[in-house]
């Protein structure tokens, strides 16, 4: 098993690169520079007393997915302490937002970069009786340390895109020895199950998507209110979790569509909120003026003569998604994959997306089965889709509508994980 020896080498030999990268991406803000430490798997956080549950989420979406899967947890028992690990500032700052009384025994740490050593230090210290992986994140070191400890490892919510099973095919004895560590397998859908299955996993189970079964993105009443006065009698429209190359996109079609509709607003969220500066440097040499772009990392509000609302703060989608009838994915125009439509379809949302879908080829399939999807291949398409929904407030509606048809059909999937995560936890009951 060649690869997998290579594998462990070079994240052997890494570790002063790893600490050079690290620091470097505490200098760019995208690492906690006081918490570097975890990514060693060093804490000063102390293990509790009793039983102990980790669950891995990579990033935002994950973490969404799986906090109302741990209120559930902790609902059904209160002695059980949860551990729970991501990978990102933005991830990190999500869990911080949900730590309250209904998670009173809810622990953060950011997840160790997967180098033998530092996996070690991480299990030595935290000692989980169950490691709750979500999605299909796997790291080689730290799946092959939980196994020689005994831990029982579950994946949550699996899902594998084509081109990760594309690559797992490659190297299918390292991906079979990895997968044959896990106890058991929770498949998003169909065709995860058999791609894992294909792959050496055994124990596979589909129970549906958390994404779609987690409550709809919340919003500051007050701040939603200010933010609808300020839109009073204008057409209004959203780019969601844009990524780099799709910001100057969105100001071509908001040139476009204001030449029929001159009060048009354009707001636009950045997947990540740290490139808001440069993404508003990159918009105001294309606009006739400067104050034609208001910037809420700084405070601003839309006023009468903004005609793009740069939204770069954290935590605040649900804002817009309440705030809006016409949503626009991102990561669908580049080559990212897409980001999830379904929290902006369980908000009442018409939702437009590009061709590049892989990250969710199933949900946006069904989507478009139930007719609650368009897509659009440049953005002209987009130009020219956003003009007729903006003309007819009707197929907005229609739209909109059939979206959430669509996330009511997906309801159960997390009664269905709490139950099957009741063996490995102890005393949870769904």
């Amino acid at each position: 098993m060649w690869a997998l020896r290579l594998y462990r080498f070079i994240a052997f030999i890494a570790g002063p690169f790893l600490l050079l990268s690290l620091a470097a991406r505490a200098r760019r803000r995208r690492e906690n520079s006081a918490r570097l430490a975890e990514r060693r798997g060093v804490t000063q956080a102390t293990r509790p007393k009793g039983r102990l549950i980790w669950f891995h989420a990579a990033s935002v979406g994950e973490t969404n997915s799986i906090l109302p899967l741990i209120a559930d947890i902790f609902a059904a028992d209160t002695d059980i302490n949860i551990l729970l690990t991501t990978g990102t500032t933005t991830s990190a700052e999500r869990v911080a937002m949900a730590q309250n009384s209904q998670t009173p025994k809810l622990i953060h740490q950011f997840a160790p970069l997967d180098r033998r050593a530092w996996a070690a230090k991480f299990l030595d210290h935290w000692r989980p009786d169950m490691a709750g992986w979500v999605e299909s994140e796997i790291w080689p070191n730290m799946v092959l340390a939980c196994a020689e400890r005994d831990i029982p490892l579950v994946m949550i919510n699996g899902r594998l895109s084509d081109r990760s099973f594309a690559r797992w095919q490659k190297i299918a004895p390292v991906a079979r020895k990895l997968l044959s560590c896990f106890s058991f397998v929770m498949a998003q859908d169909q065709t995860t199950a058999k791609r894992l299955r294909a792959l050496g996993a055994e124990a596979v189970e589909v129970f549906g998507n958390l994404k779609l079964d987690t409550p709809p993105l919340g919003a500051d009443e007050t701040a939603l209110s200010t933010l609808m006065q300020s839109f009073v009698g204008r057409p209004v429209w959203l780019a969601a979790s844009t990524h780099d190359g799709e910001e100057s996109v969105m100001l071509d079609v908001h040139k476009r569509v204001q030449t029929d509709f001159p009060d048009l607003m354009t707001i636009i969220v950045p997947r990540h909120a740290n490139r808001g500066d440069a993404i508003a440097a990159q918009l105001i040499r294309r606009l006739p003026d400067a104050s034609h772009l208001a910037q809420r990392s700084h405070g601003q509000q839309p006023r009468a003569q903004t005609q793009i609302y740069l939204a770069d703060t954290m935590g605040e989608l649900g804002l817009f998604y309440h705030a809006t009838n016409i949503v626009f994915i991102g990561g669908t125009l580049v080559p990212h994959g897409g980001q999830n439509p379904i929290e902006a379809a369980a908000l009442d949302c018409a939702i437009l997306h590009g061709p590049h879908t892989h990250n969710f080829t199933e949900i946006f399939t069904d989507l478009h089965n139930m007719q609650g999807a368009l897509k659009i291949k440049d953005s002209a398409a987009l130009s020219s889709q956003l003009y007729e929904l903006l003309q007819e407030p009707s197929q907005q509606k229609i739209l909109s509508e059939q979206a959430l048809a669509f996330v009511e059909t997906q309801i159960g999937a997390r009664r269905q994980v709490l139950k099957a995560l009741q063996p490995y936890c102890g005393g949870v009951h769904g």
